[in-house]
């Protein structure tokens, strides 16, 4: 066996990604492989901007990690040796890196490097119901983008808002909901901290006379006792998405959503910790759901796979493998508004190793 190999990769945007926080054109991340033929696989999805371990020191942290993790390998250990924990625990700044060493220790350890959990999702007789994600752009551009997920069958569709005046985004919101009543149609919005607590009451309440499920990080992260009381007097539910980053203990997780108490929880495991963060904040019991962050379709299939572990109650954010011109071929689809695993369709990593 080789040692393990870290590959940087750039996934380039098919169209220009819009938040109210910025525009992306491309992501970065890092594709982790061991063994010749190969026998693990991984992805690193360091963040640009928003993940806790965007530091100067990511990549030579990464690579003193995967040398450690290959010392283990040596050995040839099981699954649930302790030895790995100690290993995991002593990275907890570094979401990512945890992430990645989870996945690359679950693929050493499976027969297919690819299948990391066997479910019916991964055994390829059942899809995750998803929602379909509208980006942000002119407005004509998000009524098309809703037009297309509507032809496909989605019933619930989530909007990136907060770029646009908020009087416009809303005319295009209720466009939607004449037509669609919410028996029909769950609208979900994102607002990724967009609003100030002194304006964001207005919002909240033009939006729950819409009927919208949830809205995803109202107001800016790191504002726990004004976020808690918007959660308290909301007249809609409100999610925590970047609240949840930086929450590096058990302690933390616990004390930040006993204190906000939200009415969700979105997890997304690049960002917070990997599986094990994410089963930490699951036994908090605050419903949740569980959200790509723009990896390849290696970290993509890695999530669906340990979401499908779960006994899943709504629809959840693993539709964003489309977005690059250049993502690895996979078993991965979208069919009828579900994230599928075709067993008979394979990878192709060709352009890193």
């Amino acid at each position: 066996m080789t040692a393990i190999q870290v590959h940087p990769y750039t996934l380039f945007f098919k169209r220009p990604a819009k938040t109210s926080r910025n525009t992306m054109t491309e992501k970065k991340c890092y594709v982790l492989t061991y063994g010749s033929p190969l026998k693990a696989i991984a992805e690193c999805n360091v963040f640009e901007g928003l993940s806790a371990d965007d530091r100067s020191d990511y990549l030579e942290t990464l690579k003193g990690a995967c040398l450690k993790l290959d010392r283990l390998f040596q050995l040839d250990l099981p699954l649930g040796d302790e030895r790995f924990n100690e290993l995991l625990s002593s990275y907890l700044e570094f979401p990512s890196i945890q992430f990645g060493l989870e996945q690359l220790w679950l693929s050493f350890h499976s027969q297919d490097p690819f299948k990391l959990f066997s479910t019916p999702f991964s055994n390829g007789e059942k899809g995750i119901d998803i929602n379909g994600l509208v980006w942000m752009g002119d407005l004509p551009y998000m009524q098309a983008q809703i037009d297309r997920l509507l032809e496909k069958g989605f019933d619930c569709i989530k909007l990136k808002i907060g770029a646009h005046r908020f009087e416009d985004e809303c005319t295009l919101l209720k466009r939607l909901r004449e037509k669609y009543p919410a028996e029909v149609l769950e609208l979900r919005v994102d607002a990724n901290g967009a609003y100030t607590p002194d304006k964001v009451q207005r919002v909240l309440e033009q939006l729950a006379s819409l009927e919208i499920h949830s809205i995803e990080q109202p107001i800016k992260a790191g504002q726990w006792d004004k976020m808690a009381q918007l959660c308290e007097h909301s007249p809609l539910p409100i999610a925590l998405d970047e609240e949840l980053i930086g929450l590096f203990t058990d302690k933390e997780k616990q004390r930040c959503v006993s204190h906000i108490r939200p009415h969700y929880l979105i997890l997304k495991p690049a960002l917070i910790g990997g599986f094990k963060a994410c089963h930490a904040f699951i036994e908090l019991n605050t419903p949740w759901w569980i959200t790509s962050a723009l990896e390849s379709n290696i970290g993509l299939n890695a999530i669906a796979q340990y979401t499908s572990t779960h006994a899943l109650v709504r629809p959840q954010g693993l539709g964003t493998g489309s977005l690059f011109v250049n993502n690895f071929s996979s078993p991965l689809s979208i069919e009828e508004a579900r994230l599928c695993y075709n067993n008979e369709v394979p990878w192709n990593i060709n352009t890193i190793i």
